[in-house]
């Protein structure tokens, strides 16, 4: 059964230091079960991995915060087009939770897409996760794209790193917004020209 829940939407400057401490420990308990590494990036109070977001999607239900999905608009590159997309990312679950449809109930972004009129949304994900995000694509609102390989930064510096790293396992989700999937642009690479959200 799937429990009552409250959505906000909010800018990233609204949110206060309280907030913030309760997002940074729901995401450590929701990112740590995939690996030790995934939960410490958000120690000290930090909501965010990579890039932080400028929009998020918080659901909340009486034991606190139980789903979140960040967004960041921002330009990357396909092939050799320039794209301004809308960088979907930091989608958790709060474990207990998991399995009882709140995945889709994240569609509350769906309109603030439309309002913030990008021609696409974008996303990447492990494909592990292909079942879990395949849901989004049922109605056809997103498509998954195989085979495509992200370049992104790494958020931070690190002496025994390169600046980039490229990923070629990962699926790539695209929601079309103002535009349609076929003028999706052709191209094997994506540069995020920053950190991933």
């Amino acid at each position: 059964m799937r429990p009552d829940m409250q959505w906000r939407l909010c800018w990233e400057n609204e949110l206060q230091l309280p907030e913030h401490l309760e997002l940074s420990e729901f995401f450590r308990k929701t990112y740590e079960p995939t690996g030790a590494f995934n939960g410490k990036q958000f120690a000290g109070g930090r909501s965010w991995a990579g890039a932080r977001p400028e929009l998020r999607v918080i659901g909340y239900d009486v034991d606190g915060v139980a789903a979140h999905l960040g967004l960041l608009r921002r330009y990357i590159k396909v092939g050799d087009d320039d794209l301004l997309v809308a960088e979907l990312g930091l989608y958790g679950v709060r474990p207990d939770l998991e399995g009882l449809g709140i995945a889709h109930s994240i569609s509350v972004m769906y309109p603030v897409l439309q309002q913030l009129g990008v021609p696409f949304a974008f996303g990447s994900v492990r494909p592990a996760l292909r079942n879990h995000v395949s849901r989004f694509c049922r109605k056809g609102l997103a498509n998954i794209l195989s085979g495509v390989r992200v370049r992104s930064t790494h958020p931070d510096v690190y002496l025994d790193l390169p600046p980039t790293r490229i990923d070629d396992n990962v699926l790539v989700l695209v929601l079309p917004i103002g535009r349609s999937m076929s003028e999706w642009p052709a191209g094997t690479l994506i540069d995020r020209n920053g950190p991933e959200l």
